[in-house]
C-alpha cells in the first residue's frame, strides 16, 4: 500500500478501528489483578474506596492500552512483526501508519499520567502525603517499563516485565489506592494471575521462534528452545491451580477460591494444545496467546466470586 493509500486510508478510521488497535482481547491481563485485589481487600473486611478502585482499573486499561501501542510499533520497526508473522497486523497491513501510532501511543500515556497523578493527589489528601509518595513511585516504575518493554523484550527479559508490571505493581498499587495502605497478603494471589499472563507472553514467544530469531532479537524461548518451551508454558497455565491448592491447604485463602477449579478444564485443553506442537503444527497454536488471556479473565473472574461467596 502506497503512502498515498495509507493517507486515505487514516482519514477513515472509526473508533471502532482505534480500539482495535490497542488489542482490547489483552486487558484482562491488567485488569484482572486489580479487581482481584480489590474483591480480595472487601472480603478481607477492609474498607475499599469504590470510586478510586474504578479509577484504578480505568488507568491500568489506559496504560495498557499505551503499551500495546508502544510495543506494536518497536516490532514492526524491528522486523519482529512482518508480512509473513502472526498477531497484530494494523501497521504490517497499512491500516494505521507508524506516526498514527505514536500520537495515539503518547496521547494515552499523557491522559494515564495526569489521571495517575491525580490518584497521587487524591490518596495523599485522603490518607497522607507519605503514602501519596509510594504511589507516584509505584506509577512511575509503571510507566517506565511501559515504555523500556520492547527492548527488554528484546533481551529475553520480558517475562520478569510482565510479572512486575501485570501482578505486583498492580496489585500492590491497588491495594494502596483503594484502602489506603498497602496489604501485602494480597500478594500471595499474585502468583498464580502472573503466571498465567506470563502465558500469554510465553505461548506468543514460543510459536514466533524463527520470526523472531530473523527479526535479530531474542526472547526466553530462543534461549530454552520450543520443547521446553512447551513444558514451560504448561507449567505456566496448570501450577496456578496447584498453588491455590496450597493456599487453602495452609488456610491463607478461603477454600471458597476452590471454584476457580471451573477453569482448569481451559487450562488443561491451553496446555495439550502446546505440548502437542510436533503434531499440529504452529498454526495449531497460533491463537494460544489469546486463548491464555481468556484463561486469565475466567480463572480471575472465578477467583472473585470465590473471595465474595467466603464473605457473605
Amino acid at each position: 500500500m502506497d503512502s498515498i493509500s495509507i493517507s486515505q486510508a487514516s482519514s477513515t478510521h472509526s473508533l471502532k478501528d482505534w480500539i482495535i488497535a490497542t488489542r482490547p482481547w489483552s486487558f484482562p491481563a491488567s485488569t484482572m489483578p486489580v479487581m482481584v485485589t480489590v474483591a480480595w481487600l472487601w472480603s478481607h473486611g477492609i474498607s475499599v474506596n469504590w470510586w478510586f478502585a474504578l479509577w484504578a482499573v480505568i488507568n491500568i486499561i489506559l496504560v495498557h492500552a499505551a503499551g500495546n501501542v508502544w510495543s506494536d510499533i518497536a516490532d514492526y520497526r524491528s522486523g519482529v512483526d512482518a508480512s509473513d508473522t502472526y498477531g497484530v497486523r494494523t501497521l504490517v497491513d497499512g491500516m494505521f501508519t507508524v506516526a498514527e501510532f505514536k500520537r495515539l501511543s503518547w496521547g494515552l500515556n499523557i491522559i494515564a499520567i495526569c489521571a495517575g497523578l491525580s490518584l497521587v493527589v487524591l490518596t495523599g489528601l485522603t490518607f497522607g502525603w507519605n503514602g501519596a509518595y509510594t504511589l507516584l513511585y509505584i506509577g512511575i516504575a509503571g510507566i517506565l517499563l511501559s515504555f523500556l518493554y520492547p527492548r527488554l523484550k528484546y533481551a529475553a527479559l520480558g517475562d520478569l516485565v510482565i510479572i512486575f508490571c501485570y501482578a505486583l505493581l498492580p496489585m500492590t498499587g491497588t491495594s494502596f489506592i483503594a484502602s489506603g495502605s498497602i496489604h501485602w497478603d494480597v500478594l500471595w494471589l499474585s502468583v498464580p494471575i502472573g503466571l498465567i499472563t506470563v502465558g500469554i507472553l510465553h505461548a506468543n514467544n514460543v510459536r514466533d521462534i524463527e520470526t523472531d530469531h530473523r527479526a535479530g532479537i531474542q526472547t526466553f524461548p530462543m534461549l530454552t528452545g520450543r520443547q521446553f518451551g512447551a513444558w514451560l508454558y504448561a507449567f505456566e497455565v496448570i501450577c496456578p491451580f496447584l498453588w491455590l491448592v496450597g493456599l487453602m491447604a495452609f488456610r491463607v485463602e478461603s477454600w471458597w477460591l476452590g471454584i476457580a477449579f471451573l477453569a482448569m478444564p481451559i487450562a488443561v485443553k491451553n496446555a495439550r494444545v502446546m505440548l502437542a506442537y510436533k503434531r499440529g503444527g504452529k498454526q495449531s497454536y497460533a491463537k494460544l496467546d489469546e486463548l491464555t488471556a481468556q484463561l486469565q479473565l475466567m480463572f480471575s473472574f472465578l477467583l472473585i466470586i470465590g473471595l465474595i461467596v467466603a464473605a457473605l
